[in-house]
């Protein structure tokens, strides 16, 4: 899958999406993400890439060309994929545009294995300061996205929670198959969370593990797992 994050700040980025699992994910080919600065797409010297709102009110408006340019930019790349020394062929993946705004959908499990499974190509836009010009939205926007109803500085960290859930339905990237079908919110699991989990020692500090799982009855652990779902 290929991930392209349009974004004032691209330092923000740098550790998280380069650590862990993202990062292995990454150096398999498993994931492929770029980040791109909406700022270099403005016009005026200065790198302006917001401005006051018509009709007046607090706050700056993110302006909609260099969106919009950046945006454009990362599609006319995205397309070409490099084909060793035969030179490029096109790549005939359609971006899907999401916007990471309090506005949009409430991000849950379901909607993650929904973008994972059915898209190759995300790119994803983050707000900032007021949010963004609206002709963005409407005309250049697929799908705007929430992760829960409080306010954020921007879209920045929304990204990186949409990318870490999609990672993991990415076979592979977790590196052993049950590791998503048994978590929490799955379907194996009714949408709930996940069971109590226990490792050595089997006594701390007076308190036990639980016998049922020192029984090595697969059957019997099954079930008392089932039971704990919370």
């Amino acid at each position: 899958m290929r991930i392209d994050i349009l974004t004032l700040f691209p330092e923000m980025f740098l550790g998280p999406l380069t650590e862990s699992i993202l990062k292995r994910a990454q150096k398999a080919g498993l994931i492929e993400i770029h980040i791109h600065d909406i700022r270099k797409f403005s016009s005026g010297k200065h790198h302006q890439a917001d401005d006051k709102p018509y009709g007046g009110g607090a706050g700056m408006v993110m302006m909609a060309e260099p969106i919009v340019k950046c945006l454009e930019k990362v599609i006319e790349e995205g397309r070409k994929v490099r084909k060793g020394r035969n030179g490029r062929k096109e790549n005939q993946a359609r971006p899907y545009r999401v916007y990471l705004s309090p506005q949009g959908e409430r991000l849950t499990q379901p909607k993650v294995e929904k973008l994972a499974k059915k898209h190759k190509w995300l790119i994803l836009l983050c707000g900032h300061y007021e949010g963004i010009d609206q002709r963005v939205i409407d005309g250049w926007i697929d799908e705007e996205i929430s992760i829960g109803d409080y306010v954020l500085t921007g879209g920045e960290l929304p990204a990186m929670v949409l990318i870490d859930t999609i990672a993991r339905q990415i076979p592979g990237v977790l590196g052993k198959g049950e590791s998503v079908e048994e978590e929490s919110f799955s379907k194996s699991f009714d949408r709930k969370k996940e069971y109590p989990h226990f490792t050595r020692p089997e006594v701390f500090r007076s308190k036990r593990v639980p016998k049922v799982l020192l029984s090595g009855n697969h059957r019997e652990i099954s079930e008392w797992r089932r039971k704990k779902i919370r």
